[in-house]
């Protein structure tokens, strides 16, 4: 049987009965055929010495038997990796950072405590989905909606303590993280806490007020290692009544610098509140929602061929754009709200944009109203149609369009997500595109469209993500190479400022410093001091986010 590091078979035995005992032996999966199912698919590690190895599962059913079970943990040191449902494909999956941790498995814990719908919250378990939750509002006619992230089958806590982004709304850079509202958290002492008004006695504002009195506590729960969260409150927005969508295309290659200028003021002053998408069509964009046909005219595509990792010549794209009425830039804008209210926005940045970039133009398309038909949701997802993820319905579709299919027979075994962030301005943006689409050349990277086709996905207001899966491969060497290209990138953008928005756990332990090394990594220290405080015997999620208790960090020094 293989134990945890420094837990002697007798022990671990034991542990696993007193498990047994609190969640039910039907709930610790201990087979090769189980666990196996905790293993990352997309492992840039697979088959390979370093891949984390999992001892054992276990899925308890409240918060009460997650306490027991942390107390068990700790009197045997038994490391334990919480997951919420297991679905952070691309950052690491279900599995452990550090080999030998046992995963605790809280996708059992899928209730759905409080919904409110004057005040617009829901209080959630972690194993909630995005799925679950919409089906719960459809089935009840609960008149609430929230940002939908695709895939959908994730969990609404995880999502948030990971600072996930979402698709649907932009307002107020609604990432999952800022619409949270109230926690309740096992501690790595088995200790339950809840935060914010939840740490009163009797409250009746944990989800409608996101501090307390004193210090607040919450952000050291995301992207961290310092406890089990059981609930989380979340903000929500009324349902639906109408919806409103449309485009500005610009003709000229600087044209880039007042769209993205006049964007983050439209954003800003929430003149609209979707996601917005942009795309470079004469580069051949193929941005998610944009919908744009692949290029396959010659002519264009030998004014697309890219020499020596050079953009291509912008000025001759330009011509052929203005004869062809293809934009060089697009921005893809969407209104949510009364149908009456975003006629009026959309008037205004239309002539925003009129006034200020001459030579651009707009297609406006047919507003939706709430509730939807069926015929009109039948056509959600063509071309020229919304994605239903933008208008708060979940869906598989993006996951989906990397599977197997006509258009993509060979479908990778799974990847890496890399996304560093770049300043919301046009002069980083083409400086972005420029060096990433050279240094990914200069290493060797095989992506599926050139840099100089991507633009950064905005999903925060004022900076850019330059999303990319870089390809996972079943054969080691290959998976060797990536990591070290990988970390080459990564520390190349973070020199420039542009630091990545999460990290693929398999990796953590190679990057995570690259964003933290201000003042000799004081920030670091900190954290450490923080789990050495909060977890002393290193129980909850070693590794994770390169935070590691004190006896691990002591061995990876010596």
């Amino acid at each position: 049987m293989r134990t945890p590091d420094g837990v002697s078979e007798s022990d671990f035995r034991k542990a696993l009965e007193e498990f047994a005992n609190i969640v039910g032996s039907q709930w610790v999966f201990t087979s090769p055929e189980a666990v196996d199912l905790y293993r990352d698919v997309y492992s840039i590690y697979r088959n390979e010495p370093e891949e984390p190895v999992i001892p054992a599962a276990i899925a308890p059913y409240t918060a009460e038997e997650v306490q027991a079970v942390v107390k068990v943990a700790n009197r045997y040191r038994i490391p334990l990796y919480p997951i919420s449902t297991g679905k952070n494909l691309g950052y690491g999956g279900p599995s452990p950072v550090y080999s030998g941790s046992l995963v605790l498995d809280l996708k059992r814990m899928d209730r759905i405590l409080n919904v409110d719908v004057q005040s617009a919250t829901v209080l959630v378990e972690p194993g909630v989905s995005f799925y679950q939750l919409y089906e719960y509002f459809e089935e009840n006619n609960i008149p609430l909606t929230m940002d939908i992230p695709d895939p959908a089958w994730g969990s609404l806590v995880g999502h948030a303590l990971d600072r996930g982004l979402a698709h649907t709304y932009s307002q107020y850079g609604r990432d999952r993280w800022s619409s949270r509202c109230g926690m309740e958290v096992v501690l790595p002492t088995g200790e339950l806490i809840r935060t914010g008004t939840g740490a009163a006695e009797n409250t009746a504002i944990w989800q409608d007020h996101q501090y307390g009195m004193g210090p607040q506590i919450d952000g050291i729960f995301a992207q961290s290692n310092y406890g089990v969260v059981t609930k989380m409150g979340f903000w929500l927005r009324p349902a639906h009544e109408g919806f409103r969508r449309g485009r500005v295309h610009f003709a000229n290659f600087d044209d880039i610098h007042k769209m993205l200028e006049l964007d983050t003021r439209l954003q800003n002053m929430e003149v609209y509140n979707g996601m917005a998408n942009l795309g470079t069509p004469l580069y051949g964009s193929m941005m998610p929602g944009m919908h744009e046909k692949p290029v396959t005219d010659p002519e264009h595509l030998r004014l697309l061929e890219i020499k020596d990792s050079k953009r291509p010549d912008p000025g001759p794209l330009a011509r052929y754009g203005k004869e062809n009425r293809i934009p060089f830039w697009v921005l893809d804008l969407k209104y949510h709200g009364p149908n009456s209210i975003t006629k009026a926005q959309w008037e205004y940045t239309r002539d925003l944009f009129s006034r200020e970039v001459p030579g651009c133009w707009f297609t406006e398309y047919e507003p939706l109203t709430f509730p939807l038909d069926k015929a009109t949701m039948d056509t959600l997802n063509e071309p020229g149609r919304v994605e239903k993820v933008h208008l708060g319905i979940p869906t598989l579709a993006r996951f989906a369009s990397v599977m197997r299919s006509e258009l993509n027979p060979n479908p990778d075994v799974g990847h890496l997500w890399f996304a560093p962030m770049v300043p919301k301005n046009g002069t980083e943006v083409l400086k972005a595109q420029e060096v990433l689409q050279r240094e990914t050349d200069r290493l060797g990277v095989k992506l599926p469209f050139p840099y100089y086709a991507q633009m950064p996905l905005f999903w925060y207001p004022r900076v850019g993500i330059f999303l990319a899966g870089w390809q996972v491969s079943p054969d080691p060497k290959v998976n060797q190479r990536t990591r070290e290209q990988y970390i080459e990138l990564t520390q190349i953008c973070a020199d420039l400022g542009w630091t990545e928005y999460r990290a693929p756990a398999p990796l953590h332990k190679d990057i995570i410093g690259m964003a933290n090394g201000f003042n000799d990594s004081a920030m670091m220290k900190f954290r450490n001091t923080l789990k050495d405080a909060i977890d002393p015997n290193g129980i909850i999620s070693a590794g994770r986010y390169d935070v590691w208790p004190k006896h691990l960090r002591e061995e990876r020094e010596s």
